[in-house]
């Protein structure tokens, strides 16, 4: 029988193809309006696809999650599962911050831009807004988990699971019957994700296609200096992350970092970190972790370890500073390092959130918010990259937590129809 092409194949195939005819439409079509209305047309594939995503992803964290929960031996057991999550998100999210700050101050990636700088009293078109612990604390909380699951708030429908779950064990064999029900549930909802990836490649030709018509690889070369001193400090996080991920589960991370390879494509061709979350799922379940530990901590990391995200914040506002001649003390860029900290777990559900949040850090210390301008024509190529990043923090999160658990057993042959019953 003829073995079937891993899709990690037809994807690369589809990036490289997706540049190549996005270069073409950009050469041959110069008019700026013509090839935004190309890319908006060609950019419907990936809508498609990322919609599709959005569609099942609340249901799919839901069942996998309530299923998981109810199967915890013990109402302690999440709480620790939590606190264990918690405390690895929280040093991830430090280092990444901090290492994101001493290579932005040893690379002086805004220094000696040369290009025009917008005006500071020019309009982002971002809306801000302060960062309350009151708008964060209630915005968890969901009023209904309807209305959760119909906004895809992933934090929201993991506290609505959480419950859920929690009385549901609590039933012992009077609610054997709905698990099961739940159980089927994440079970269908496996199965449509095995159907929507199988459009995947398309998706990524259609992404790479839509932003480079768009935008050329010209920008690429104005902006090769901070992209490439980006994408930089994203290799040397990759490196941290397996490096931590080495230290607890020892050289079977290197396994991990196999498996994930499909998830990582996803993100990064469509700057989509939920694009990535089913295939994940599988892929941790070949790797031996639990469902129960996968489906409570994926979804928080989803939440609470945006790691590439939070390294290009501090890149970010660091290089708008260096562009605009402004100094920052080390005690100064400690505290913006620390808000970052605390803002950036509030991203999650927001629509171009770095942005968001960046223009918000800007603002508090008196950084024309303008500099962001001079990011956005890129913003798409270096969403990518933290978006990918995003999801091999969360892989490498996940098993940990598996390990210290002692929910970490042998590689499975699981497919992508699969669904791995909690132990």
């Amino acid at each position: 029988m003829q073995k079937k092409r891993p899709l990690t194949l037809y994807i690369l195939f589809a990036m490289l193809l997706g540049i190549a005819v996005g270069y073409a439409c950009h050469t041959v079509f110069p008019d700026k309006k013509l090839t935004a209305d190309i890319s908006a047309h060609i950019s419907l594939v990936t809508d498609i696809f990322l919609r599709l995503i959005k569609m099942i992803i609340a249901l799919l964290v839901f069942s996998t999650l309530t299923v998981g929960i109810a199967n915890l031996s013990d109402g302690k057991a999440a709480g620790r599962i939590g606190a264990k999550a918690f405390a690895w998100f929280i040093v991830a999210s430090l280092f990444s911050l901090a290492l994101g700050m001493l290579l932005s101050n040893l690379m002086q990636l805004g220094t000696n831009l040369g290009l025009p700088l917008p005006a500071i009293d020019a309009s982002t078109g971002l809306k801000t807004s302060a960062f309350t612990l009151k708008d964060f604390v209630t915005h968890v909380v969901p009023k209904s988990p309807i209305e959760a699951m119909a906004n895809n708030e992933i934090l929201q429908v993991l506290v609505f699971s959480i419950f859920f779950g929690s009385a549901l064990g609590a039933l012992g064999e009077s609610g054997k019957r709905l698990l099961d029900v739940v159980d089927e549930l994440a079970q269908v909802m496996l199965r449509i994700t095995g159907t929507i990836m199988g459009m995947a490649p398309l998706a990524v030709f259609a992404a790479m296609a839509s932003v480079v018509t768009t935008n050329g690889l010209g920008i690429l070369a104005t902006f090769a200096k901070f992209m490439g001193g980006f994408y930089l400090g994203l290799f040397c996080l990759w490196v941290l992350l397996i490096g931590a991920g080495f230290a607890v589960l020892g050289p079977r991370v290197l396994r991990l970092v196999g498996l994930i390879r499909e998830p990582f494509l996803l993100a990064f061709s469509t700057a989509s970190s939920e694009a990535a979350y089913p295939k994940l799922l599988v892929a941790l379940d070949k790797f031996g972790v639990q469902r129960r530990i996968s489906s409570f901590v994926l979804p928080m990391g989803y939440s609470f370890n945006l790691d590439g995200s939070m390294m290009y914040c501090t890149f970010a506002v660091l290089f708008i500073a260096q562009a605009y001649g402004i100094d920052l003390s080390l005690g100064t860029q400690v505290t913006m390092l620390l808000l970052l900290m605390l803002t950036s777990k509030g991203m999650a559900g927001v629509p171009r959130a770095s942005l968001v949040v960046i223009a918000a850090t800007l603002t508090q210390f008196h950084i024309p918010e303008a500099g962001l301008l001079l990011l956005m024509g890129v913003d798409q190529f270096l969403d990518m990259g933290r978006s990918a990043t995003n999801a091999v923090g969360n892989a490498i999160a996940t098993a940990v937590v598996a390990k210290w658990e002692g929910a970490l057993g042998a590689e499975e042959q699981a497919d992508e129809h699969s669904y791995i019953r909690a132990a």
